[in-house]
């Protein structure tokens, strides 16, 4: 782990890996299919398993350690640091390390806010808290009102997969929302008004749009938003940057050769 495509992060951290599924969104989970196609996992990541799932790394707890200074960190990239086979006793361990680079952005995302809201920390302020909405169902709307309640500096949303328009959601205290379309085999399609809505909710709520990707088989593709009259547009805002979106074209293969050199190198 280290470095990453994933345009929202520059490196990845994994002091813990695998999980267990709680919602729709992770119908077709990219970090269980990675895992099970790898052998890190050898069996699927259901409720049931999650006990052979669910791995600590203390080997990896000094990585970030390692990184250029100024990283914007996504925390258990491939796993859950808020999953209750992770012991506090741990997580204490991983907070006392993202308290100790302070010269890093923290971005830990779990599904499992209703622990996260009620965590010590200390949530320093480059430790930033998110939670992953990308449904109108129950308990995505409750992953909200948790990540509300956490005493972080920053609260964000990752609204990926985006499944469906989440309509008049509310964005109150919430400082940015990352959306992006499922990828892999199987991926469920995103409408673009899905997202062209959520840009418009942080609009009116000053609270930063980055929108990663469209959905496809391949991640990162197509890392635009696309207006009704066809028009694309890069949107890559941050909540002490409400930078305007940039239009560019629509992205074709050489783009992505240009702008993506992992596409070049895998031949996409």
């Amino acid at each position: 782990m280290g470095e990453t495509i994933i345009s929202w992060a520059t490196h990845t951290w994994t002091p813990v890996t695998g999980c267990s599924k709680v919602d729709k969104e992770c119908q077709r989970c990219y970090a269980e299919t990675l895992s099970l196609r790898r052998g890190w996992s050898k069996v699927p990541w259901t409720v049931a398993n999650e006990a052979a799932n669910v791995i600590l790394h203390p080997d990896r707890m000094r990585h970030p350690m390692s990184y250029p200074a100024g990283s914007r960190v996504f925390v258990t990239s491939m796993g859950d640091i808020f999953h209750k086979e992770v012991p506090d006793a741990y997580l204490h361990q991983c907070f006392a390390m993202m308290n100790a680079c302070k010269h890093h952005r923290f971005m830990v995302l779990t599904k499992r806010p209703e622990r996260m809201a009620d965590w010590p920390g200390p949530w320093a302020p480059h430790i930033w808290a998110g939670t992953t909405v990308g449904h109108r169902g129950d308990a995505a709307l409750q992953r909200l009102e948790d990540l509300r309640r956490t005493p972080a500096a920053i609260r964000f949303v990752s609204a990926e997969p985006l499944l469906e328009d989440l309509g008049d959601i509310d964005l109150t205290g919430i400082h940015q929302v990352l959306v992006g379309g499922e990828s892999g085999a199987g991926y469920r399609p995103m409408n673009m008004r899905w997202a062209r809505s959520l840009r418009d909710r942080c609009v009116a709520a000053g609270s930063a749009f980055f929108m990663k990707q469209d959905a496809s088989f391949v991640t990162e593709r197509r890392p635009y938003l696309v207006e009704e009259n066809g028009d694309c547009f890069e949107w890559k805002q941050w909540p002490d940057d409400l930078r305007a979106p940039v239009k560019v074209p629509p992205a074709s293969a050489a783009y992505h050769r240009e702008h993506f050199p992992m596409y070049k190198a895998a031949g996409v």
